[in-house]
């Protein structure tokens, strides 16, 4: 098919489609004429897929006609089964592709903590970086355990700042840099508090104040560490895709990814709340600490990998994501 000779006797239908959809209101011709028009432009777009498919033509009818249908129909009305979908479908999709990422960030993560807490705990000159002596015995003596303070507003803040956190993972996640520091940084940070804490004595007070909370949320930075570096992976190995459109869709998906951590991420601001610093049992906040990261890890495998069995990966579904140029496998 020659393309330019099918752009020159379809463009002036084309034009007026697009007059049409900007109009603030139609009279009855005109949305008479609007549907005809919608019609004829969609049947020529497969045309263009089948005989010639150039990308930007596909794209430009593709926006067209999106907005034809928006104007002919209404703006779409998100329902109930579109949340369900998400929550079900998309979100554990997304978390499923990357888990092996996120179980080696935390591999990582766990084996810099233990160095760096080692080596506070044995080193004087390391220990000494930590604060004076009068600092460092007031913070494990009162700080560290009076920072838990059960209630709303405590809960409130730690969900702030830990969603701060995953959200700017996400955001520069392309650069490869800033995750990989993040999590370098916070290992070392946990890693030597712990070892300050194991050289007074207080590591089981260190370990049980961590635990109940710490497993999801560490989880969730993990996460969204995984999900930058994946973004970043994707514009060094496209694979088979442009790397334009390699980035777009796991850019997409990462995204899909962040309003899932948000939830994980209130879920875990709410145990560290009302359970690390209450007065239950310490064995009752771990269970219930190593309950919600459960839950998490069952969500991830079990719904994630029907989700990608049944081939979605996180991203838009096809009519939202917009066509893509084809390229070979």
């Amino acid at each position: 098919m020659d393309l330019d000779a099918f752009n020159a006797v379809h463009s002036a239908e084309w034009s007026r489609l697009e007059e049409l959809t900007k109009k603030r209101s139609l009279d009855g011709a005109e949305a008479d004429e609007l549907v005809r028009l919608y019609q004829s432009v969609a049947t020529h777009l497969s045309t263009i897929r089948s005989a010639a498919p150039d990308p930007v033509l596909i794209t430009r009818l593709s926006d067209l006609l999106g907005r034809a249908r928006t104007r002919i129909a209404g703006a779409h009305e998100p329902a109930w089964r579109d949340v369900v979908r998400f929550a079900t479908v998309s979100v554990p999709a997304a978390l499923y592709r990357i888990r092996w990422w996120t179980v080696t960030i935390m591999v990582l993560f766990v084996g810099v903590a233990v160095v760096s807490g080692w080596w506070v705990a044995t080193n004087p000159d390391a220990l000494a970086s930590m604060g004076t002596p009068a600092a460092r015995e007031q913070y494990v003596d009162e700080a560290f355990a009076s920072y838990y303070d059960p209630g709303a507003g405590f809960a409130s803040m730690v969900w702030t700042n830990n969603a701060r956190i995953a959200a700017l993972c996400i955001a520069l996640g392309i650069s490869g840099v800033f995750p990989a520091y993040i999590m370098f940084a916070n290992a070392v940070g946990v890693g030597s508090t712990g070892g300050m804490m194991a050289y007074y004595g207080e590591l089981d007070t260190f370990l049980t104040l961590i635990a109940p909370h710490g497993l999801l949320e560490l989880t969730a930075i993990f996460v969204a560490g995984a999900a930058g570096l994946r973004l970043f992976w994707a514009l060094i190995d496209p694979g088979p895709r442009t790397r334009g459109r390699a980035v777009a869709e796991e850019g997409r998906a990462l995204f899909t990814i962040a309003i899932g951590l948000v939830v994980v991420l209130a879920v875990s601001g709410l145990i560290e709340g009302f359970v690390t610093g209450s007065g239950m049992a310490w064995w009752l906040k771990i269970v219930i600490g190593a309950l919600a990261l459960a839950a998490f890890w069952v969500y991830t495998i079990v719904l994630g990998r029907r989700a990608v069995q049944a081939g979605e990966t996180g991203d838009l579904t096809a009519d939202h994501a917009g066509d893509v140029a084809p390229v070979a496998a």
